[in-house]
């Protein structure tokens, strides 16, 4: 067999899709047709008992004990039972051609880089923890990432913006924005909960203010968290006066699948009730939804501006909220995914699922008090963001923690966190 090459000395790059068509159809291709490209199918039924054994390992937070019991008991809770999942989803959707293709690389020394385009049905399962073997993970011999919807990409209205031609502009960082109408302890309350002077996010944001890059200008690392004036004419008039990249945690409303609306989806900033918009108000707030983002004011004032006018995207962007790549799970993926591109940006790494926060290990999972997996992998991402070559950077961080979990089994380390993410490339 050809050992997959894309160029001299240049990573083999895999291009792998899937489509529902009853059946899971998974084709793949080398770049540069470097070696042989394949298809495999999977049966509807076994897509079906795949998915369904996977979603119940998730965290459910609307259900009673879907947390709790994801951190205790699910499959993604042990390191045992994990790593029979993860070979349970290898045998079903990993092709044996190109496992084989791997194997072959992998004896080589070869890391390939795997661009997978998901089907709407297996969109949150990460092809990162797929076990070929009981020692060997996909993570262990490949980096990976998420193919952008092509047309998105090639929206005739899009204007991208290049990391190397704006790299050196100002980080805008939403950091658990405080929700008009909600008490940190409801349901958009703190995702961070209350800060020390001491926590790896507050280090993050001194870094950044100290080089002067960080928007908003703070004194006090502090004051960058729970701030009630970031809200959409905040975020409209900074993203305008230039930005590299847009780092937000705090809370994303995912449409469900059913709807057939992924542009429902919502990002939760500190806009009131009155604030125009398309989403429905919630108590004292209006979230932003992918629709604003995508329209506009489109019927909503006398001089309207479309979203990528009101809102340009900065070349790289970071949802760290639950399921923020929710579009994903959709035929048609309009979610925020698809208008952060749409609105400029060549990158965007967003959550599969709901994500648990630093509380949830510590109360619900066991974590020790001064444990932080949330805020560490913030500053992961974060990190990774503001590199030349961000997809290595974020593969690494996911070795790391995988690692870890091997090693110790402590839940902190669980794939339940670090494997939530995936990062969707246009380039």
């Amino acid at each position: 067999m050809t050992t997959p090459r894309s160029g001299p000395n240049a990573q083999p790059t895999a291009y792998i899709r899937m489509a529902d068509a009853g059946d899971l159809f998974v084709s793949w291709r080398w770049a540069d047709d470097s070696a042989p490209p394949g298809v495999g199918l999977v049966s509807e039924d076994e897509v079906a008992t795949a998915v369904r054994r996977f979603d119940a390992a998730l965290p459910a937070p609307g259900r009673p004990g879907g947390l709790e019991s994801a951190l205790t008991t699910g499959e993604l809770a042990a390191p045992e039972s994990e790593n029979t999942l993860a070979q349970s989803l290898s045998s079903t959707f990993l092709p044996y051609r190109l496992a084989e293709q791997l194997h072959e690389l992998y004896l080589q020394g070869i890391r390939p880089h795997l661009r997978i385009q998901p089907s709407p049905r297996v969109a949150q399962l990460p092809w990162e923890l797929l076990a070929p073997d009981p020692e060997l993970r996909l993570l262990d011999i490949a980096d990976l990432s998420v193919l952008a919807p092509t047309g998105i990409v090639h929206a005739p209205a899009r204007i991208g913006r290049s990391w190397p031609d704006t790299g050196e502009l100002p980080v805008v960082a939403i950091l658990d924005p405080r929700i008009p109408g909600f008490r940190a302890d409801s349901a958009l309350g703190s995702v961070l909960g209350r800060m020390s002077a001491d926590a790896p996010l507050t280090a993050l944001v001194a870094g950044h203010a100290a080089a002067d890059r960080l928007v908003p200008r703070v004194d006090d690392p502090l004051e960058a968290f729970r701030r009630t004036d970031v809200d959409r004419d905040w975020l409209s008039k900074v993203l305008c006066a230039g930005a590299s990249r847009l780092l937000y945690v705090g809370h994303v409303t995912a449409a469900p699948p059913t709807s057939g609306h992924s542009d429902s989806a919502t990002l939760h900033l500190a806009c009131p009730a009155a604030t125009p918009g398309f989403a429905a108000p919630q108590r004292d707030h209006r979230p932003l939804s992918a629709r604003d983002l995508l329209l506009g004011t489109h019927t909503l004032t006398d001089d309207p501006r479309t979203g990528p006018q009101l809102w340009p995207i900065p070349s790289r962007v970071a949802l760290i909220a639950c399921e923020s790549g929710g579009d994903l799970r959709f035929a048609e993926p309009l979610g925020l995914i698809a208008a952060m591109i749409t609105g400029g940006a060549e990158l965007v790494t967003a959550g599969r699922w709901p994500l648990p926060t630093d509380l949830a290990f510590q109360r619900l999972g066991g974590a020790p008090a001064h444990i932080h997996p949330l805020q560490d992998a913030v500053c992961a991402i974060d990190a990774a963001h503001d590199l030349p070559a961000p997809i290595p950077a974020l593969n690494d961080w996911q070795r790391s923690q995988l690692a870890a979990w091997r090693e110790s089994g402590e839940i902190q380390h669980s794939p339940l966190l670090w494997a939530a993410f995936a990062t969707v490339d246009t380039r």
